[in-house]
């Protein structure tokens, strides 16, 4: 991914982000913690610091673009088997029938969120689990997509019977996805719809009836790319793994070299700004400071206009959400229109698409850091809620009275991970930066120039990463 010199001193800035610990997730884990072996202070500093030492390893020894034509090889033999129709075709199958489980076991399972299969495979198994997947593995989601399967095994069927095929609106983009990942988070974060089983099944039927329809005036595989919420931000996670499947074949290619292929469409860029606003607002709504704004908002502002307490409240929180993507789009706004300021006649529009894609590992660590404790302890729940899917005293996988392992990893080693996940999520996002600004800007010197403004803002998220988590409370 490097070249011999920048490798070292990149690993070694990685190995120092392992080496100090964090809080762990702010999304409700379930165990005690106890105070952090140093002060929060020393963790920013250093992070800080790590971040400083590897823009300036870039700037001395990065010389040249690495990632814009990234090598991609096939995996001999085992490429060609993953790639197939049959192998395409089963993980297809499985994925219709994981959606057929997950929208009967809403329906006529128990009515509780903790005995219900379908909150915990929704929130964490499917939302976070896959992201793990996705970074380690490639896009795992496109073989499972459910929706993506029914889409095609309908064309199968109708062929030249259906409507024909309407262009994609250039103009469109990839808005409806951002519009789609930002309906999920407010379901989960403001509607709290998971805590009814049958509501948030509900939604998975909505979900499916719309993306079908959308199928069918623009095309399975146009909406997939484009238009389908889960489809575009799994494939945008995916681009960090070595793995990458073209033309039926598996492969390999440098880690991170699939971010830069990204296109930059309408509505990228706020795809982005949603990925890591919603997760933003998340840490932020369990800390101090939205305990003062909330109920301020909740009381003073919407129960002051005849809102009920419960609809004050969800007004409030959809205000925190929206606030959350605001200000993440505001603070790269800022850092692109002083990347501007170096030279070179780009407009601000052009170079916020053009590094739109180093946001990617930035999106990935706060996933990680902020649901980490989250995806380890309350997603063990799959085992025995997999095992009687439906409530009706089923043991199918023999996992029915499994229990949840709170030992499977120390305090220190949960703060530890995600210390590393947001430095390192950072440092991989200034690598792109700074090898995007190679091409874009022809000269080395000024390539530099311009990403003192990204490191601004690298070491600007790194912060806020850290700072949400603090304000946990952890």
């Amino acid at each position: 991914m490097r070249s011999r010199r920048v490798s070292s001193a990149l690993l070694t800035a990685a190995a120092a982000a392992l080496a100090a610990p964090a809080t762990a997730a702010a999304h409700g884990g379930p165990i005690q913690r106890n105070p952090l072996p140093l002060d929060p202070i020393l963790f920013a500093w250093g992070a800080a610091a790590i971040l400083v030492i590897s823009f300036a390893a870039l700037a001395l020894m990065w010389p040249k673009p690495v990632f814009e034509d990234a090598r991609w090889r096939p995996l001999p033999v085992v490429g060609r088997v993953l790639g197939s129709r049959v192998v395409d075709f089963l993980c297809g199958a499985i994925g219709v029938a994981l959606l057929a489980v997950v929208i009967v076991a809403g329906y006529v399972g128990p009515e509780g969120a903790a005995d219900n299969l379908v909150p915990t495979f929704v929130m964490i198994t499917f939302w976070v689990g896959l992201v793990v997947l996705s970074l380690i593995f490639g896009d795992v989601f496109k073989a499972f997509n459910p929706w993506r399967a029914i889409g095609r095994a309908v064309g199968a069927v109708v062929g030249r019977r259906g409507p024909a095929r309407r262009p994609y609106p250039e103009a469109l983009g990839r808005w409806p996805a951002a519009a789609g990942l930002f309906m999920f988070t407010w379901i989960e974060l403001v509607g709290q719809w998971a805590d009814n089983p049958v509501t948030l099944t509900n939604a998975i039927v909505g979900y499916t009836v719309v993306t079908l329809a959308a199928q069918s005036v623009w095309g399975v595989e146009t909406w997939t790319r484009r238009g389908e919420a889960f489809s575009v931000y799994y494939n945008f996670l995916s681009r960090v793994s070595p793995f990458e499947t073209r033309d039926r074949v598996l492969g390999v290619r440098k880690v991170l070299g699939g971010l830069p292929k990204i296109d930059p469409v309408a509505g990228t860029v706020p795809v982005l700004m949603v990925m890591i606003g919603t997760v933003t607002f998340d840490g932020l709504s369990q800390g101090d400071l939205w305990n003062s704004v909330g109920p301020w908002l909740t009381d003073d502002v919407f129960g002051a206009l005849g809102a009920d307490a419960t609809t004050a409240g969800k007004l409030a929180d959809t205000v925190g959400l929206l606030a959350g993507v605001g200000f993440v789009a505001g603070f790269y706004w800022l850092g692109m229109e002083g990347a501007r300021s170096v030279g070179g006649n780009i407009p601000a529009p052009t170079l916020r698409r053009a590094f739109v894609h180093t946001l990617v590992p930035i999106a990935a660590a706060y996933v990680m850091a902020h649901y980490l404790s989250y995806l380890l302890y309350e997603g063990q729940a799959i085992q025995y809620l997999a095992a009687d899917p439906f409530g009706q005293g089923w043991d199918i996988f023999g996992t029915a009275d499994a229990a949840i392992d709170f030992s499977l990893l120390s305090q220190n080693a949960v703060w530890y991970l995600q210390y590393g996940f947001v430095v390192t999520g950072h440092v991989a996002a200034l690598i792109l930066a700074h090898d995007r600004a190679l091409v874009t800007y022809g000269q080395a010197s000024q390539a530099v120039r311009s990403q003192y403004w990204m490191l601004a803002i690298m070491v600007g998220f790194t912060m806020l990463a850290l700072w949400l988590l603090r304000q946990a409370g952890l």
